[in-house]
């Protein structure tokens, strides 16, 4: 099998992961614990950290536009786009400037991803409504994602340090 190939199955099967991650999540009502409507985990988070530590800034880009893509087309709501894509392209890019500074583990930078993400839906609130009232959301959100973002950010500790590299088995 030819390196593109490679590349190109390994990304189209993390692009399936992260899409049934997604979709396990939206089956747990965090709801439950923290009453702000939307509230997610970020379990997708961790192959997009996955990839960024043992693939490439463009393959986790490629996984994550398809993850979003693919989420909204499947649950039948396109306005979820704007949602999740300014979140996780704000997220993401936030974590690739994070990932390779020395002292900064995968846990801060799941933190910062997951307030990057929830900051990046609020300004597509705000666009989408026309308004500045979404900003009274963003604390709150803000205070979630030290947990949604740590509990993020463990398991992609273990999963990095466990799951070989592509190539090395």
């Amino acid at each position: 099998m030819t390196h593109g190939l490679q590349r190109l199955t390994r990304s189209a099967v993390l692009t399936a992961l992260a899409l049934a991650l997604s979709v396990a999540e939206g089956l747990v009502p965090l709801t439950i614990l923290f009453p702000l409507p939307g509230l997610r985990l970020g379990l997708a988070n961790l192959v997009t950290v996955y990839a960024l530590c043992r693939l490439s800034g463009r393959e986790a880009l490629l996984i994550l536009t398809a993850r979003c893509l693919l989420g909204s087309l499947l649950g039948g709501n396109l306005m979820a786009l704007a949602f999740s894509l300014t979140g996780g392209l704000l997220a993401l890019a936030v974590m690739a400037l994070l990932v390779h500074l020395p002292g900064l583990s995968l846990f801060g930078v799941s933190i910062a991803g997951a307030a990057a993400h929830n900051t990046g839906q609020i300004l597509a609130a705000i666009v989408v409504l026309g308004s500045r009232a979404p900003l009274v959301y963003l604390p709150p959100l803000l205070l979630c994602s030290l947990v949604t973002g740590a509990v993020t950010g463990g398991v992609s500790m273990l999963l990095v340090q466990r799951l070989p590299a592509p190539g090395r088995a």
